[in-house]
């Protein structure tokens, strides 16, 4: 069962066109990951999957429905690259917050708090925080609301290393909960922490594979250079 499914979608920016036509499906309770580098098209991306980007066509369901329907706004998760928290509540403050308008309570508050590494700072205010602890925040105030689909843009960055593997634990732990999740990066190591792939470049999708595959397609065990050498095909192709 796919989660997602995109269709032919095209998304222009002014005079340029961002998506030239994208076909793909994200299936149901896996962790996909959306790669490129910056200016790829993976936020345009995100926003149309969660239905707040105009398009100039083509289709995305998202569980079974049109994205951006209003069945679906408690059931999608969304976070940002840019922090969505109340800069003068406390990070506790936020997630309770966020946690009442999706019918939970204070434990599912403060547990997801716990989850994002900020029980220590749960009594700051959101102002006062660092760029990556403000990140977390957001994430926690996503997380409370335990959606069906979580769409994360670059939700580790700026993230340590440690926190960085916490915080995948956790979404592979939605994940075999049940959830679906789609995390863009454009670091290419968090690749191999992902159950499929989606390989973003200029707007065009590469490649719809797994680790695994993209190491046997690009000839090499260290996906950077795997995703380099599967580029230099295609450019190879199209040259």
């Amino acid at each position: 069962m796919d989660a997602i499914t995109v269709t032919d979608l095209v998304v222009d920016r002014g005079r340029r066109r961002v998506l030239p036509g994208l076909t793909f499906s994200v299936p149901a309770g896996e962790v996909t990951g959306l790669l490129g580098p910056s200016g790829s098209g993976k936020s345009t991306l995100m926003r149309a999957i969660v239905g707040v980007q105009r398009v100039r066509s083509g289709t995305v369901d998202v569980l079974g429905h049109p994205a951006g329907s209003p069945t679906l706004r408690s059931r999608v998760g969304y976070v940002t690259q840019a922090p969505s928290v109340y800069a003068d509540l406390t990070v506790r403050e936020n997630v309770r917050y966020f946690a009442a308008l999706y019918g939970r309570g204070v434990a599912e508050a403060d547990a997801a708090v716990a989850d994002v590494g900020l029980r220590d700072a749960a009594g700051q205010l959101v102002a006062d925080l660092s760029g990556g602890q403000r990140g977390r925040a957001s994430l926690a105030c996503a997380l409370v609301g335990a959606p069906e689909l979580l769409v994360l843009d670059e939700p580790t960055v700026g993230l340590d290393p440690v926190l960085r593997v916490e915080l995948w634990d956790r979404f592979h732990a939605l994940a075999r909960a049940g959830a679906t999740l789609v995390v863009s990066s454009h670091v290419m190591d968090e690749a191999a922490r992902c159950d499929r792939l989606l390989l973003l470049r200029d707007g065009a999708l590469l490649a719809d594979t797994t680790p695994a595959q993209l190491r046997t397609d690009g000839r090499s065990h260290d996906l950077e250079e795997a995703f380099l050498n599967v580029v230099r095909a295609r450019e190879g192709v199209t040259a």
